[in-house]
Order: C-alpha cells, then sequence, then structure tokens
C-alpha cells in the first residue's frame, strides 16, 4: 500500500517593495539619459544636452539618498515598531563624517614629506616637455598654466588652459612613462612638484587626499567630455563663444571678467580647432555686438552678453 505524502506549500520569501520602487525610478533615470543621448544625434543643441544631464544627476543623487535606503547594519523599522539601530556609535560616526568641511589641498600638501618640492617659475617658461621623463605631478598654488601637444610635423594644439587650485601631469600615476603633453606658465607661477611614488602612496593611506583627488579627476573629465561634445556638435563660432566664456571663468557674481592678455587669437585658434582668420572674423562680430572689449594693455574683457551665441539654435 502507498501512503500520502502530503507535499507542504513553498514559503515565498518577503518582497521588500521599498527596494522594488527604488530599482524602478533608477532604471527610469537612465532611460531618461539613455534617450538624451540618442536626441543628440537627432539634433538636439549641446545646451538641452547639458541641462538634462543636469537634472539626470539631481534626480539620481535623490533617488540614491533616499530616506527608503536602509543603512548599512541597521535593520530596517517595520510598520509600527520601534527598532533601533544596533551600533548607535556607527550612526553618530557617519552624521559627524558627513558635516566634517571638505579638506584643503593646500594643507594635505603642506603635510606631505620630502617628496614634495615648491617651485616658482617665472612667465613663459617651460614646466615640462613632451617625452621628458613622467616621474612627478604639478600642483598650481598660484598661477596660469598652459598645457599643449606638439604633432610629428610641428603643429601645436592647446590641450588645457588651467589656474590656481589644479593638478597637471597626473598621467604619471596612470601607467605613463613619458610626458605625452608640454606645459608651460603663462603668468608667474608657484607649484608644488609631487613625487609620483609619494602621490601613489599618499592616495592610499590618506582618505582625504584621496577623495580631493577623485574629485578633482571627475571635474576634469566632465571638462574633456563638455569641450569633445562641443567639438562634435556646435560651430567654430560657437566653440569660440564658450572658450572665451571659460577662459573668463563665467559664472561667477560679476557680469564680466577679463582674459589674461597673454591669450592671443593664434591660441584661441588651435583651442577652437579652426584657422586664425576665422577667429579674427569672430572676434570682430562679438566686438561689434558689444560681447567683447579690448583694453589698451591688449587684456580681453567678457561680457555676459556673448552666452547668447553659446545657447543659440
Amino acid at each position: 500500500m502507498g501512503s500520502n505524502v502530503v507535499v507542504a506549500p513553498r514559503r515565498s520569501s518577503p518582497v521588500d517593495h521599498r527596494k522594488m520602487v527604488i530599482t524602478a525610478d533608477k532604471k527610469r533615470q537612465f532611460a531618461i539619459w539613455e534617450s538624451t543621448l540618442a536626441g543628440i544625434a537627432g539634433g538636439n543643441t549641446v545646451p538641452a544636452y547639458a541641462a538634462s544631464r543636469d537634472i539626470f544627476t539631481k534626480q539620481t543623487e535623490s533617488v540614491m539618498t533616499s530616506k527608503q535606503i536602509p543603512v548599512i547594519g541597521a535593520p530596517i523599522s517595520m510598520k509600527g515598531s520601534a527598532v533601533m539601530p544596533r551600533n548607535k556609535n556607527t550612526s553618530k560616526e557617519m552624521i559627524a563624517e558627513k558635516k566634517k568641511p571638505p579638506a584643503d589641498w593646500e594643507e594635505l600638501i603642506s603635510d606631505f614629506d620630502d617628496g614634495t618640492k615648491h617651485i616658482e617659475y617665472g612667465a613663459n617658461r617651460t614646466i615640462f616637455s613632451q617625452g621628458n621623463p613622467a616621474d612627478s605631478l604639478f600642483y598650481i598654488r598660484k598661477g596660469k598654466v598652459k598645457v599643449s601637444v606638439t604633432s610629428a610635423q610641428g603643429k601645436e594644439a592647446i590641450v588645457a588652459l588651467i589656474t590656481d587650485g589644479d593638478f597637471f601631469g597626473e598621467g604619471c600615476l596612470a601607467g605613463q612613462l613619458l610626458r605625452i603633453s608640454s606645459a608651460f606658465t603663462l603668468t608667474d607661477c608657484s607649484l608644488a612638484k609631487i613625487d609620483k611614488a609619494l602621490m601613489a602612496r599618499m592616495l592610499h593611506e590618506r582618505h582625504g587626499v584621496s577623495e580631493l583627488f577623485v574629485t578633482h579627476l571627475l571635474s576634469r573629465n566632465t571638462r574633456f567630455e563638455g569641450d569633445l561634445v562641443d567639438q562634435l556638435f556646435n560651430s567654430s563660432e560657437k566653440r569660440l563663444a564658450r572658450i572665451l566664456l571659460l577662459l573668463a571663468h563665467f559664472g561667477k557674481e560679476s557680469k564680466s571678467e577679463s582674459v589674461h592678455p597673454r591669450i592671443n587669437q593664434e591660441d584661441l585658434a588651435q583651442m577652437v580647432g579652426t584657422t586664425r582668420s576665422r577667429v579674427s572674423h569672430f572676434m570682430n562680430k562679438f566686438r561689434t555686438l558689444g560681447f567683447v572689449d579690448y583694453s589698451d594693455n591688449g587684456g580681453l574683457t567678457v561680457n555676459s552678453g556673448l552666452l547668447g551665441v553659446v545657447l543659440k539654435d
């Protein structure tokens, strides 16, 4: 005689609806981002791309920092219960960490050991040349630096114009044995030269150093990404207007800013990717429209009205 076997129904695991909501929201944000990128190829303007990207970033941060996400190591409080985190000290430390003011590069670099040298350069000096050994990186304490690349045919292209608080030469940390670009001073500069081995050790041992350096790299990557999009989709007139606004640090409280007089039309042509004659044509046009002004010492003042050229469809 066979015996009756009773199979107990499988007990389904509880569904965390909060995680489902968060996952759905994140997928929706990435879908918006992907459709925005597709829209650029379809003819959308770069400002629309930038605005959509800003909205995407803010919305994603809002989802990721939602109160629905439980703190790691703390139980989820169920409805009607009063369950507290197991480790109160951990929660207090996390709150204190968030309130801690960000570190400053000047303060951090001053704590570095003998692997750091403070160097003073006059204007129009060569800091390093393309092909030199890449054994260190530099931090600009004061001044302006031009980074450029020269082709085998002798044609020069300006990669970046950087100023106080920026790094350059950091490619040595990514395995570069030789410099792939040259660096020149545009003004009197005060630099901190940091040995590659020392910086690598500090990035592993000091959380404040690694946090600030990652922020610097992300900011630099965002700038280069914007340059690429600008080069691919904008006219030379719009590219010149954007470069002038960036050089003038547009976005401060003042309505106009000065561009350093050592930045000439040949430099602008290299940065925009066009000829000097085209730059001269557009600069005369901008001057007639009141977007730029020339001073007696050769300096250039950029007015906020130039932003209209960048935003124009």
